[in-house]
């Protein structure tokens, strides 16, 4: 599907001014003083409500609209990079990375949030760096091949590493913290969680949005993109690390939380064909709206919070469903 650039912007207008009515609507929807959307007079009547509001719920709300965008703009780009649409942003062993650091922290250095989020982060690269080193040491075929088999182990090794650390871990206190961890969630979410991630997102978001005039270039051979004036290796790591950047912030916080980069940008592609001009932006949005949706439901469906991860991966598998139902729609990585 080819759509045009007037089309396209218009879509991305709406997309971010609806993701900005849906920010609005849930600084009101919550369970206190009574399940439902809060009225607006309570917040200048209710001290509480006011507090709740202010430190714990405006804090998570901007955090799902982050955690929605980078996993979003990250899967966009690994997609294209890799030229598979079934990439996502933990490929490269970040997510599996950033699980076995929570849970080596929880375990062996503190459970404290800070001690958590700094591991998950730390590992998470290590994750990529390691998937890195080994791409460039193998011999077998082509660059992406390489880097694809080399995520793959070093997500299994980590993955290994997080079910010897559970086996060890004590089943009355540690172990509740990893699980709970791994299923990804925004419960703890405060306005110092949010601000330790704000500027390696946004850095992160920056460079990609600002690189992906170029992402449609590096899609080609290395071959072809060299002749057009890029330096393909060069550029693609600079992408790498941004993307992981971004994930790793986010998971850092909000645990492993699935499918969100894997189906959004395919959601873009529909929508706006195979630009990357405006994919990218589109699935950043479209990935925002998304995660506070789900977020809101999270809090909100049951007496008791649902985890993030489940929520996410429960709607993302169906919609994968209903895409896959669909069938080719003329658009391609």
């Amino acid at each position: 599907m080819v759509i045009s650039s007037r089309t396209a912007r218009k879509i991305i207008l709406l997309s971010g001014v609806l993701l900005l009515l849906l920010v609005v609507l849930s600084v009101f929807i919550g369970r206190y003083p009574k399940p439902g959307l809060m009225p607006l007079d309570v917040l200048k009547t209710d001290a509480l409500a006011y507090r709740l509001v202010t430190n714990l719920r405006l804090p998570r709300i901007i955090t799902a609209v982050l955690l929605g965008m980078a996993l979003s703009a990250a899967g966009t780009v690994l997609q294209v990079i890799f030229a598979n649409p079934l990439v996502e942003p933990g490929f490269l062993g970040v997510s599996q990375g950033a699980a076995f650091g929570a849970a080596f922290s929880i375990i062996f250095i503190s459970p404290a949030l800070w001690s958590v989020q700094l591991s998950a982060f730390i590992c998470a690269f290590l994750g990529m760096g390691l998937s890195y080193l080994i791409a460039r040491r193998v011999r077998f075929g082509g660059w992406v091949l390489r880097l694809i088999m080399a995520g793959i182990a070093i997500s299994a090794f980590f993955s290994s590493g997080v079910g010897i650390l559970k086996m060890v871990a004590d089943p009355l206190s540690q172990l509740p913290d990893i699980t709970f961890w791994m299923l990804g969630g925004l419960w703890s979410i405060t306005w110092q969680k949010l601000l330790s991630i704000l500027p390696a997102v946004l850095l992160g978001l920056s460079v990609l949005v600002l690189m992906r005039w170029r992402l449609n270039l590096l899609s080609l051979n290395d071959q072809s993109s060299f002749s057009l004036g890029l330096s393909p290796s060069r550029e693609r790591l600079l992408i790498l690390i941004a993307a992981v950047m971004v994930t790793a912030a986010v998971i850092s916080v909000a645990g492993i939380v699935g499918w969100i980069g894997l189906i959004m940008p395919q959601i873009a592609r529909r929508l706006f064909g195979a630009n990357t001009r405006y994919v990218l932006p589109g699935a950043i949005l479209l990935g925002g709206i998304f995660a506070l949706i789900c977020d809101d439901l999270a809090r909100t469906l049951f007496p008791g919070e649902l985890p993030l991860g489940i929520l996410t991966s429960l709607i993302g598998a169906v919609v994968f469903l209903f895409l896959l139902a669909r069938g080719h729609q003329g658009t391609r990585v």
